[in-house]
């Protein structure tokens, strides 16, 4: 093993000595590194009724400003969703799901057909948990999910169907599932890794989606009402961003190649899996428990020091990165982290958690201020959706591993929207070009190899 170990080192640095590929040849070539411009804006790459960002305008002398960031659904600004649902007291997460899979609001006669639906569909197959999950308990919640999603296949009876009415019945259904196979898969990791009491607990038919995530993931299944309106809300403010978001993109192309509804899901797990995308709330809530291990976080000085040390690479994981700051197309403010900001004030008095809150509030003030210094950066940096989602989690306590499941629980329904409007509208798939910046080179037989 150790030969094969010295032989795979040997062939990594060859790989990275034999890539010639440098910054300024994507310049030379006019390739826009990661779909973006030299301003940050994205690549238009296709058309989508779904959702839509705003984060810059046109003022008075016609010049392109930053704004506040404005998102909608459906046309419909997410502000406004969620104060309808909010100040009226009702879970808002089924009625944004049919928003966006149907562009319009139900009226309540629909809503609760919806919502009866949706409960119908919550059920996994027979034997389901146990053979798939509890038999091959793994240690990270995404892949999980995902090899849930991808088994799931083999039990549909029509799985390859892609005509909208089947693709519909199919994504309803993980939709519907979608806790069951997070949850579930997290108790199998508890009970298999950890040494927990395994604690299995099935659905209720008359609770919503966020309700039954916390009655299933809590061992005695209780949970306040304003732990499951919070919760509610932090799915509603994830379920979709935009359309050109890693994840939903991926789905996009997966979709164009007229693949099934379960590979295409799948694909856009595992892009969401990855730190760059959906695993930043974790990486938020793990520098403040290093923050809170380090420095006195009582003391102001103490706490804008371990930003500065942040921001130069010396503390963390020393990427230099203040975890939850600034967003790729946000730049004034992102609307769903003002939202959840309220969400955070409010649930941190139920809990007793004040002091708490206060802290994550004078980061987020003096964190704007360092980057924009350090990094000369003039556009604003504001806090995005993970900076108060992972304090969220925190305070209802909800494990780190579940923090990523919980943005698929939500995002799922954009994915959703997005494969099925794929389907409807493309017709291509989608295939886009690169550049090949190696000269030719001569066959050489295999005598003369040195």
């Amino acid at each position: 093993m150790s030969r094969n170990n010295d032989y795979l080192c040997r062939l990594a640095r060859m790989s990275n000595e034999n890539n010639n590929i440098v910054e300024d040849m994507y310049l030379q070539h006019h390739v826009n590194r990661g779909l973006r411009d030299l301003n940050g804006n994205g690549v238009v790459t296709g058309l989508t009724e779904i959702s839509k960002i705003i984060s810059k305008e046109k003022d008075v002398d016609g010049n392109t400003v930053s704004c506040d960031g404005r998102l909608y659904y459906r046309g419909t600004n997410i502000r406004d969703i969620v104060q309808g649902f909010w100040s009226e007291k009702r879970f808002g997460f089924e009625e944004a799901v049919y928003l966006l899979l149907f562009s319009k609001l139900p009226d309540k006669a629909e809503l609760e057909q919806f919502k009866e639906l949706l409960s119908e569909m919550r059920t996994l197959p027979a034997s389901f948990t146990r053979d798939m999950i509890l038999k091959a308990p793994g240690k990270d919640m995404m892949n999980i999910i995902s090899r849930s999603v991808l088994s799931l296949y083999t039990y549909d009876d029509n799985p390859d169907d892609i005509s909208i009415e089947n693709v519909l019945r199919q994504c309803l259904f993980l939709i519907s599932v979608f806790p069951m196979l997070s949850v579930y898969g997290y108790k199998s990791f508890e009970h298999y890794h950890k040494g927990n009491s395994l604690v299995i607990h099935n659905p209720e038919k008359n609770l919503s989606t966020s309700e039954n995530f916390l009655h299933m993931l809590r061992d005695d299944g209780e949970f306040t009402e304003l732990e499951a309106r919070i919760l509610d809300l932090a799915l509603v403010l994830h379920a979709e961003h935009g359309g050109g978001n890693n994840s939903s993109f991926t789905t996009h192309v997966v979709t164009s190649s007229g693949t099934d509804t379960y590979s295409a899901i799948s694909a856009a797990l595992g892009s969401l899996k990855g730190p760059r995308h959906g695993g930043a709330n974790v990486k938020v809530a793990k520098m403040f428990d290093d923050m809170k291990q380090s420095v006195d976080v009582r003391n102001k000085e103490e706490v804008r020091h371990y930003l500065y040390k942040l921001v130069n690479r010396d503390a963390f994981d020393k990427s230099g990165l203040i975890y939850g700051m600034g967003h790729a197309v946000y730049s004034k403010s992102d609307p769903r982290a003002d939202i959840l900001k309220m969400c955070a004030k409010e649930l941190s008095i139920e809990k007793g958690l004040e002091e708490e809150f206060e802290l994550y509030e004078y980061v987020s003030n003096e964190a704007s201020q360092i980057i924009a210094e350090k990094r000369r950066i003039y556009k604003g940096v504001s806090p995005n959706v993970d900076f108060y989602s992972g304090m969220i989690y925190n305070m209802l306590n909800i494990p780190y591993e579940m923090f990523t499941p919980i943005f698929a629980v939500a995002r799922i329904a954009g994915w959703s929207a997005h494969r099925i409007e794929e389907i409807q509208n493309a017709g291509k798939i989608i295939r886009p070009a690169y550049i090949s910046v190696k000269e030719e080179q001569p066959y050489i037989s295999m005598e003369l190899r040195k």
